[in-house]
């Protein structure tokens, strides 16, 4: 009787150890499967991306982030393609005439994140509360590879239409503005400062002069510092990046003034994740997260962050154009069918 007692009182501390262990197990694997996943679209350089995720899981361990990226024309007409059925429950670092199309579309949670009014005003949408929110700012250039240059016997342009001279023909790279923000940015501010007639003129000569358009802003940088060609319209902090690596480059203002754009952040309206969205948001404004994107851009949205890049062309700032991104934004769509037949004779293969 006592072995038997012994017996059965071994099985119910057993059994009971059991339920416990099934029991945490259980809660283990139920906060597991209760981290919300974000779907993420971005058109982030691809090498930024592990270190934005892993700087934003480290505070937010319940929130996994899925990015789905591309280039900047790819990546809006993707969300505009899935306007009535949104795949996408956040936009974080895509243009900012982007995101002021989809917003005009209809396509953007207003949300104003905590701590927004510490950013520049420059950064954040007009409205109350702003649809988006602005993260840094790229700055039209041009590459010159003194080398490449040299053996070709070009001169150093100083403005942009010194790059319709027929001696650079063959010689020039840019950005596709159907893919490429950068490449937008340039049309548009081209658009902007010849007006719309003597912009198109102007591109029309220095389509005789292109020798590709890439599918990257920062392509035509790096290869002209790479030597491919003697000169890429990209923007400046790629250049000063592969002058400090060593490339023979020179980073040029046009003395016509230069366009600039800023990669933005919003939340996409019709997500099902809001609350785990709008943390995702309040986390892309911080003072932290401004320090991630300085490493990859020298103007940011948080004032006093920013530090000094070795390279980066003195007078930048006064060369900004006054850029009207509300006309870029709802002008987007026809200058892009116009650019496209025109000139995409000419672009990469993709």
């Amino acid at each position: 009787m006592v072995f038997c007692k012994n017996s059965v009182m071994r099985w119910v501390s057993r059994s009971t150890m059991a339920v416990a262990f099934c029991a945490v197990a259980a809660g283990l694997a139920g906060k597991a499967q209760a981290a919300t996943e974000l779907t993420v679209y971005t058109a982030v350089e691809a090498e930024d991306l592990k270190t934005y995720a892993k700087a934003f899981e480290k505070e937010y361990p319940d929130i996994k982030i899925k990015w789905v990226r591309d280039s900047t024309g790819i990546v809006t007409a993707k969300l505009l393609a899935e306007k009535e059925n949104p795949k996408a429950d956040v936009v974080w670092g895509l243009a900012a005439t982007s995101l002021m199309l989809l917003k005009a579309e209809g396509m953007t949670e207003p949300y104003a994140p905590k701590g927004v009014e510490m950013l520049d005003k420059k950064f954040v949408d007009g409205a109350n509360p702003p649809h988006w929110t602005g993260m840094d700012a790229w700055i039209a250039s041009v590459c010159y590879n003194t080398v490449e240059a040299k053996k070709n016997n070009l001169p150093v342009p100083t403005s942009w239409k010194d790059l319709t001279n027929p001696v650079y023909k063959g010689h020039v790279a840019m950005p596709n503005p159907n893919s490429s923000g950068t490449g937008f940015l340039d049309v548009s501010s081209w658009l902007q400062m010849f007006g719309e007639e003597g912009g198109w003129q102007f591109m029309d000569a220095l389509h005789e002069n292109i020798a590709w358009y890439t599918h990257s802003g920062s392509k035509p940088c790096k290869q002209a510092a790479a030597g491919e060609v003697p000169i890429g319209i990209s923007f400046a902090f790629r250049g000063a990046k592969s002058k400090a690596q060593g490339a023979p480059l020179e980073i040029i203002l046009p003395s016509e003034g230069v366009g600039w754009d800023m990669e933005a952040t919003a939340i996409v309206k019709g997500t099902k994740k809001l609350d785990a969205a709008k943390k995702l948001v309040d986390f892309t404004i911080t003072k932290g997260a401004n320090v991630m994107y300085n490493k990859g851009y020298a103007v940011v949205a948080y004032p006093g962050v920013a530090k000094p890049v070795k390279f980066f062309p003195a007078g930048i700032t006064e060369a900004m154009i006054k850029n009207d991104f509300e006309w870029a934004a709802v002008n987007r769509k026809r200058i892009l069918t116009e650019w496209q037949k025109r000139y995409d004779s000419k672009s990469e293969p993709k």
